[in-house]
Order: structure tokens, then C-alpha cells, then sequence
């Protein structure tokens, strides 16, 4: 009995030192990685791409993980999450957190959320994690919001403020939810990561993506420039699989059209189905499908840009025209226009600058007008550009006119051009009259971005904002139209 009893006792202490060494040794594939999380955390990590250009969860944690102990490291560690609500961004990113300080050394992260509560979820679920079978490896207790490793590593929450941003240097930052973050404490929080030896700095910027003009949306927008991953995912990379039911009668068929019977995530169809039925089509599609932002506050909520963009080039039997709108600070537009013979509003170039002189976009202008300006039927800008400036004594108007280029201006309200793109953008009628090149990126942005301030919509008499990033390809485009659809009425002066 005895000797049975000891039999007993030494299979499970050698169960224990088999248990204790495999929870330590760091996950060498991707396969490894989410096998370890099943086991120890009890964690079935969603692995299929089911919609066209997502990503899976899992996708995202093995970048996450495993840029720091890639054969070559690349040049850039920080990434994107835009996923949808309840799709376990927050959970997957203290899965990642926690990875970091058991398997890299001297790892320091920080978390840093939308608003305090949502910092606290992410370093909740990692205390969770960490109560779970994961105390052997914390230094000391476990904090209200850090704690410490004994392989040097730590884990901090930081503040919603630029004094609780800057003075860090660390490895790891994740900015959950940042779409509602500060404008300054983000711009602040962009310089608190640095490198070391062995553990590349890494930015992650995780949310849902609420609004086509909010930081989320810009973040998106610039990543392919600054060679980020993006790794999105919506509903169907994370639904659980649909069995059983009658596609036909299912209120989910229109968006699922069959993916559900393909998924292998955790959220109930029947949970999926409560939430489509309690929000807006808009809401839905922004919040759980991530098709788009809601436009509740956009200005042209119409546009839409596998509709308006369009490959168009000059055309030497139309004339050209050019509108303006100045800046130094602020940047300076200038649009290149045609108008077809059916009434197409045609934009086929752009050019925007900031903090440079009226010569040096008179130059640009010229060189950028095709066949020059002989063929430039009319050049549209802001009545403001007549006013003298304070420092050179003469007004832009006056310095374009002295360098050949001749202006014109209307006054007129900014509501009243506004309706005039919004006639183009999509009449009554249906009909489309604006057409706009690929090459004009900046003003397709403000198109799409262009929005009232938060509360405020198109059935209130407040102005559209002026942010000072999407406003000014606006007035330009808003110079042309109510320049050129009032021609006679159009101011032209010598000077």
C-alpha cells in the first residue's frame, strides 16, 4: 500500500514537472502558440479568414508574439486591430500582454485605453489570466494596475493624459479602443516605445472604427504608407458555427449568405441575431460587419467612392478650370476641373501644400495645368484671398494676377455651395454628376471625412466643422461650383 501510495506521489510530481516545463517553453509556431492557449488558458483563439481581405484573430497574435523571435526581423513591429464589438480585440490583447512577460525578458508594456475602464478590462483579463495558473512567475502581487515578473518584465496602465504618456521608455504599447483616445495624448504616446537587443518596440492601435472622419479611420488610412499591419476582422471571423437552422428564415442571411456554416468562432448566432435587431442598419454595418464608418455625421454621406472615383484624364475638347483655396499653415488647394458635355463635374488633378509662398504654388500651378495656360478657361478662389495681408502689404489675389494667373471669386454662403456638391454627388433624381480621379487623394479623404462636430447633424443649422484637415479640398471644390454654375455673377479684378 505504501509503496503504491508512493508510486502515486512521484507520477504526479513528475506530472507537475512536465506541467511546469511545458507552460514555460515558449511557443516556436504558430500551431504551438495557440495549442499553449487552449491548454493553459482555456482559450480557443478563432484561426479562419471566412470575409474577403480580413484577417483572423489569431493572425493578429502570432504577428504579435512572434515578430521578436522571427528569423529576420522586420522593420516594423506595430500593427492595426479594427474589428468588430465583442470580437475579443481587448481579451486577445491581454493574451498578447501576457505572452510577452512570460517569454521575453525584461519586456516592459504599457496599456493604455480610450478611458480608464477600458484600460482596466485588458489588465483585468491579464489578472485573471495570471491568478489562473500563472502566479509562479509574478515577482511580487499582483496591483490594481501593474505588476511585476521575475524575468524582468512588467506591465503598467497608464492614464488618459500627455503627462502619463511621456518620460515612458518601453517595448510594448497598446492603445485599446483608440478611437476615443485624446488627439494630444495619442500624438504624445507615438514616442514611448524604443527597442532593445532582444524585444522590438511595438505600437498597437486596437478598436472598432466608429466615424469615417476619427483618428481610427486616419490610422487605417496612412498604415499602408508607413508599412503597419492591418489586421481586420468582423461578425463571421468570430461567430460560432451555424448548424441546424433554415438559412431562408434566418434574419442574419442577407449579411451571412452562408458564412456562418463555415466559422469556428465563440459568439452565438442567437446573440448576433439580438444585437442586429436592436441597432441601426448604419451602426450594424460599422460595428459588427466593419464595412464602413457610420456616416450619421458626415456631410456627404452619398459619396461613395467605388461610384465617384473614376480613371479620368484631361480631355483637350473640354476646357480645363482651376480653384483655389489658400493657406500657409493650413494647407493651399488647388483642383484641376472639367465639366463634359453631359454636365459631369470631372476633377482630374490636385495639388496641396503647406507652409509655402504664393510663388511657389503659382510655379506648381502652371506646371501642373495642361497645355498651360492658354487653355484655362477660368481660375475660381476665395473671396478671402483679395484681403491685403498684414506683413507684404498685398493680397494673394494680387500676387497670382501679377504672375499670370488670373483669378475670379463669388461671395457666397458656405450652405449654399455645400447643396451644390451634394446635387452633384447624387441629384434627386439619382443622377450622378461628379466624377473624381484617383489621383486626388486628398480630396476623396475629405469627401469621405468631411463632417458636422459630434451632436450635431445635417437637420441642425450648425456649419460643418472646420478642422483644418478636411475643410480646405472642400472649399476649393465648393470656390468651383458656385463659381461656375453663377458665372455671371463671378468678381474678376485687375490689380
Amino acid at each position: 500500500m505504501e509503496k503504491s501510495c508512493s508510486a502515486s506521489l512521484k507520477r504526479m510530481e513528475k506530472a507537475v514537472e512536465v506541467y511546469e516545463m511545458l507552460q514555460g517553453g515558449r511557443p516556436g509556431s504558430r500551431q504551438y502558440l495557440k495549442n499553449y492557449l487552449n491548454f493553459f488558458l482555456d482559450i480557443e483563439v478563432p484561426d479562419k479568414r471566412i470575409c474577403g481581405g480580413h484577417n483572423s484573430p489569431m493572425d493578429y497574435l502570432w504577428h504579435s508574439f512572434g515578430c521578436d523571435f522571427a528569423a529576420e526581423r522586420g522593420a516594423n513591429a506595430d500593427c492595426v486591430v479594427w474589428a468588430n464589438r465583442g470580437g475579443g480585440k481587448t481579451q486577445l490583447a491581454a493574451v498578447a500582454t501576457l505572452m510577452d512577460c512570460i517569454f521575453k525578458p525584461n519586456c516592459q508594456v504599457r496599456i493604455l485605453g480610450g478611458s480608464g475602464e477600458q484600460a482596466g478590462r485588458m489588465y483585468d483579463y491579464l489578472a485573471g489570466f495570471l491568478r489562473g495558473g500563472f502566479e509562479e512567475f509574478l515577482s511580487g502581487p499582483i496591483r490594481k494596475d501593474r505588476c511585476r515578473f521575475l524575468n524582468g518584465s512588467s506591465v503598467e496602465v497608464l492614464t488618459q493624459s500627455p503627462m502619463s504618456v511621456r518620460g515612458q521608455h518601453i517595448q510594448k504599447l497598446r492603445c485599446d479602443e483608440v478611437e476615443l483616445f485624446d488627439e494630444d495624448v495619442f500624438g504624445a504616446a507615438k514616442f514611448t516605445t524604443q527597442s532593445t537587443e532582444k524585444v522590438m518596440a511595438a505600437m498597437e492601435t486596437i478598436s472598432t472604427m466608429h466615424r469615417p472622419y476619427g483618428l481610427m479611420q486616419r490610422i487605417v488610412s496612412s498604415a499602408g504608407q508607413m508599412g503597419t499591419a492591418v489586421f481586420r476582422w468582423c461578425l463571421w471571423e468570430v461567430i460560432e458555427r451555424c448548424t441546424g437552422r433554415n438559412c431562408s428564415q434566418c434574419p442574419l442571411w442577407e449579411d451571412c449568405q452562408g458564412k456562418a456554416r463555415c466559422a469556428e468562432g465563440y459568439l452565438k448566432v442567437d446573440d448576433c441575431i439580438t444585437a442586429m435587431r436592436r441597432a441601426s442598419r448604419a451602426g450594424w454595418e460599422s460595428e459588427m460587419l466593419c464595412r464602413r464608418p457610420s456616416l450619421e455625421n458626415a456631410v456627404f454621406d452619398e459619396f461613395d467612392p467605388a461610384i465617384h472615383v473614376k480613371a479620368v484624364d484631361y480631355d483637350a475638347n473640354l476646357p480645363v478650370y482651376r480653384s483655389l483655396d489658400f493657406g500657409f499653415v493650413n494647407p493651399f488647394v488647388c483642383l484641376w476641373i472639367q465639366v463634359d458635355n453631359d454636365g459631369v463635374v470631372r476633377v482630374i488633378n490636385e495639388y496641396v501644400r503647406s507652409r509655402a509662398t504664393i510663388d511657389v504654388h503659382a510655379a506648381e500651378i502652371k506646371s501642373r495645368t495642361p497645355r498651360g495656360e492658354g487653355r484655362v478657361a477660368a481660375t475660381f478662389c476665395d473671396p478671402a484671398g483679395k484681403s491685403a495681408n498684414d506683413v507684404t502689404g498685398t493680397s494673394a489675389v494680387r500676387e497670382l494676377r501679377a504672375m499670370g494667373i488670373a483669378v475670379r471669386y463669388r461671395h457666397s454662403g458656405i450652405l449654399e455651395g455645400i447643396e451644390l456638391i451634394r446635387r452633384a454627388v447624387r441629384a434627386g433624381d439619382g443622377t450622378i454628376r461628379l466624377v473624381i480621379s484617383p489621383r486626388c487623394q486628398r480630396l476623396i479623404e475629405a469627401l469621405r471625412c468631411y463632417h458636422y462636430s459630434d451632436g450635431i447633424g445635417r437637420s441642425g443649422a450648425e456649419l460643418p466643422l472646420k478642422d483644418g484637415v478636411y475643410d480646405h479640398p472642400i472649399d476649393a471644390l465648393r470656390y468651383f461650383f458656385v463659381n461656375y454654375w453663377h458665372g455671371s455673377k463671378t468678381t474678376s479684378r485687375l490689380y
